[in-house]
């Protein structure tokens, strides 16, 4: 923990009644009674739950903290005040968001917002903490702590426990290459984005959900019949991450795989909800709520799996099947196509949304 760090306490008046409520955010309004001297480290909470934790609050937002930046890739090797200067420095900032507290639990979302010199996702994670002996101990997706929390904590709903145990796969390596072009089942079930039936224009091909290193796990998508609304790939519970107005969307499906869905506007406030298959999610945007950059209004689409730890990653698309359409990596990022009925469409092609 770092429980010396400064925080700037920003107090979000939602009227949040529990884990599958839907609820606007009215003004926010600084708590007075918070440390206000570093910008560093924002944490985000309705008034109702800063009441219920008190004093405590402080000790769950440093135990939170501590295990994002020992989770983040761009803070790896930091001890923690080094990595929070260093974020700041790059005008990046790590985000605690704590939505719900119930007794000795707490739920939320946490994140590191992307540079917004590149094109890209942030570092973002729904976290559990239990307080034990007086300590919060916190799990985030991933963290052995949460897959036990998951098991047993009262705020993850059955839907969503069923969803997040019922895991698709262990680690295992992506195809080499292209097989046979033809019709594929969905991977899980998934739909592309929008609409089923609809089109949409591939802005970019198969890259990594952050514009960086990684599985080349995401797609981008602009224009089209689609009336530029985003939907849901499939059912499942879903969550805002950067809370109401934000244009992050995490969904998590049955069978362990996740979509991510980013830069939208006009977005629907989820909070842990179960939603249908091509629920709407909002509007392509050029939303960066939690960082990263958009030179036009689209959606950023990752592919993320939960394995049998529960250990939710950004994954491959590399001979996966989604919206009807095999998608293969090209020479290099955002170059990539996808494959149908032995049609190859890749980026500035229209693309229809296929259920089979």
């Amino acid at each position: 923990m770092f429980s010396g760090l400064s925080i700037r306490l920003t107090v979000a008046a939602l009227a949040v009644t529990g884990l599958l409520a839907v609820a606007p955010v009215a003004s926010a309004s600084p708590d007075a009674s918070a440390a206000a001297t570093s910008a560093d480290v924002v944490v985000k909470m309705p008034s109702a739950v800063g009441d219920r934790l008190g004093a405590d609050r402080g000790k769950l937002v440093d135990a939170v903290s501590a295990d994002v930046l020992a989770r983040s890739h761009d803070a790896a090797g930091l001890a923690p005040e080094a990595a929070v200067s260093k974020l700041a420095d790059e005008g990046r900032k790590v985000v605690v968001d704590v939505r719900t507290v119930v007794g000795d639990w707490a739920r939320g979302v946490a994140y590191v917002e992307a540079s917004r010199a590149q094109h890209g996702e942030p570092e973002g994670w729904l976290y559990i903490a239990h307080r034990q002996n007086g300590r919060w101990v916190p799990g985030l997706e991933g963290d052995r702590e949460f897959a036990a929390y998951v098991a047993r904590s009262p705020l993850v709903g059955e839907a969503e426990r069923r969803n997040m145990t019922a895991y698709a796969e262990r680690r295992t390596e992506p195809q080499a290459g292209a097989g046979e072009v033809g019709v594929l089942a969905n991977t899980n079930g998934l739909l592309l984005p929008w609409m089923p039936d609809y089109y949409m224009t591939l802005t970019g091909g198969p890259h990594a959900h952050d514009g960086g290193s990684g599985y080349w796990s995401a797609l981008d998508f602009a224009g089209g019949n689609a009336s530029g609304l985003v939907r849901s790939s499939r059912e499942g519970t879903a969550t805002s991450m950067c809370g109401a107005g934000g244009g992050w969307t995490r969904v998590i499906h049955p069978g362990g795989f996740s979509t991510d869905y980013y830069h939208m506007r006009n977005t629907t406030y989820y909070n842990g909800t179960s939603i249908a298959r091509s629920a709407l999610l909002g509007a392509i945007g050029t939303d960066t709520c939690a960082g990263g950059s958009a030179t036009g209004a689209h959606v950023h689409w990752s592919l993320r799996t939960y394995d049998a730890n529960y250990n939710g990653q950004y994954t491959w698309l590399n001979g996966r099947t989604i919206g009807g359409w095999a998608w293969w990596n090209g020479s290099g990022q955002y170059s990539g196509c996808g494959t149908r009925l032995g049609v190859t469409a890749c980026p500035g092609t229209a693309i229809y949304n296929r259920t089979s």
